[in-house]
């Protein structure tokens, strides 16, 4: 009876990639503006039964990765495939300037690494120079007060608790 049920390892393995799905499916489509979201996600059901029931989120997923990649571009919600003949995309911030260049012969090092350089490990350890101020380190303890405790109430009169009343 096992043999009879196919395993969803096997089902998942007999659809086409996600990437390869939604370019067809752009492609097949062929709307002037490109194809939205729900007209991909319709192609791709009616030519693909066995999708999974995570169909939609696969789908989100694959086209914000492909849209990140360059695979395909998002114009007013519609996705549609980039256009060869474009000039490249500019990355974010200012560009760099343009390098003069160097005369023939020039040998180039390679530039230095970033960060602190690593302590070496065969070097014998630096003696601790300690430069004394005549003070110990810290902050200095704090001092007992030395003024006189404060004068009992006479005996007679006791206070109430709370503030007084105003006179």
């Amino acid at each position: 009876m096992a043999d009879a049920q196919v395993p969803p390892q096997a089902q998942q393995s007999l659809l086409p990639d996600y990437p390869q799905m939604i370019l067809e499916a752009i492609d097949a489509l062929n709307e002037q503006a490109g194809s939205n979201k729900s007209t991909i996600a319709k192609h791709i059901e009616s030519t693909h039964s066995d999708l999974p029931a995570a169909h939609t989120t696969l789908l989100s997923h694959h086209l914000a990765k492909m849209k990140h990649g360059g695979q395909i571009v998002m114009l007013k919600n519609n996705y549609l495939r980039p256009d060869p003949n474009a000039p490249p995309k500019r990355g974010r911030g200012r560009p760099p300037k343009p390098k003069a260049p160097l005369p023939p012969g020039t040998v180039v090092s390679p530039p230095r690494p970033r960060g602190r350089p690593p302590k070496d490990p065969l070097s014998p350890p630096k003696p601790k120079t300690t430069v004394s101020t005549g003070r110990p380190r810290g902050r200095p303890p704090k001092m007992a007060k030395t003024t006189p405790a404060a004068a009992p109430p006479p005996p007679g009169v006791k206070r109430g608790r709370g503030r007084p009343p105003k006179v």
